[in-house]
């Protein structure tokens, strides 16, 4: 009957101890921390929380996937936001009753930079989707407004 126990209590105790270290040690409690803020959305402090912790351990790889992760999905964020200026801007000239030569060079250059941009963006299985479908509405919007600007 004891050695029935033995193993399954053994591996219990085991597995109570990786958890213990890996709660307590300073550089897996920040990696913990940096994918809660990484997993809301907070992508610059999970950045900044995730390269605290590799720098205590450089072996963590805990901290070196979720900030590889907040790299990637800061760059989606920037591109985003990049995107949602120059598409603000363009609004702001498409009020004009007409459209000159200097504002349709304005325009495609703008669509140019965001369409060259989203080619840069090499998104993981990891990362958001809703990042990636975002970037993805965008990219097709200018490139459509690309296309009818160089017409």
């Amino acid at each position: 009957m004891q050695s029935k126990l033995f193993f399954p209590f053994t591996a219990l105790v085991l597995i109570l101890i990786m958890v213990i270290y890996f709660v307590v040690h300073p550089s897996y409690a920040k990696s913990l921390e940096a994918k809660y803020f990484y997993e809301i959305g907070e992508y610059e402090e999970a950045y900044e929380l995730a390269n605290e912790a590799f720098s205590l351990d450089i072996y963590n790889r805990m901290a070196a996937t979720i900030m590889a992760q907040s790299k990637t999905s800061l760059k989606y964020v920037k591109y985003i936001n990049e995107a949602k200026s120059y598409l603000q801007e363009i609004n702001k000239i498409a009020t004009h009753e007409t459209l000159s030569d200097a504002d349709r060079a304005r325009i495609k250059l703008m669509s140019e930079i965001v369409v060259g941009g989203y080619v840069k963006l090499a998104p993981s299985v990891i990362t958001d989707k809703a990042l990636v479908q975002e970037a993805a509405k965008y990219h097709e919007k200018f490139e459509k407004l690309l296309e009818k600007v160089t017409r």
